[in-house]
């Protein structure tokens, strides 16, 4: 279970700043938090989700991680824009006696997403390989 405050390095921005979050509200399998700083009219906020389908061998879960944020447009600054950025574990878990494979999965999106060609560090800017392309609208 997550921490109602999510304040130690556990979500940065662009420049690695850390950035503290505070639970919302929960019900059955879904939570939001919201950006402690946030100003009222512009919400920055994080949600978690998960559903679960079938049953058996054939059960399978479904768990998003969501960012929403609110800013003002840069070419109309009279209007205020949301911007969504999730990932999506769609997950045969009546298939899997581990989680091993699932993480080797998320791995590779997450390798994908923070890091460019050899490197090892994780970049936070956007300038990893798949950032970029979902950046710039690149294949």
């Amino acid at each position: 279970m997550l921490n109602n405050t999510l304040n130690t390095n556990e979500i940065k921005n662009s420049a690695g700043t850390e950035q503290e979050f505070q639970r919302l509200a929960t019900s059955d399998r879904q939570t939001e938090f919201a950006l402690i700083t946030e100003a009222p009219s512009l919400p920055h906020r994080l949600k978690i989700q998960h559903l679960e389908t079938g049953t058996g061998i054939n059960k399978r879960r479904r768990s998003v991680v969501r960012f929403d944020k609110t800013v003002m447009s840069t070419v109309d600054t009279t209007i205020p824009v949301t911007i969504s950025a999730y990932v999506v574990l769609d997950a045969p878990i009546g298939a899997l006696a581990a989680a091993t494979e699932l993480a080797n999965v998320l791995a590779n999106l997450q390798s994908f997403l923070a890091t460019t060609g050899a490197a090892t560090t994780v970049l936070f800017d956007g300038t990893g390989s798949g950032a970029t392309a979902l950046l710039t609208g690149g294949l």
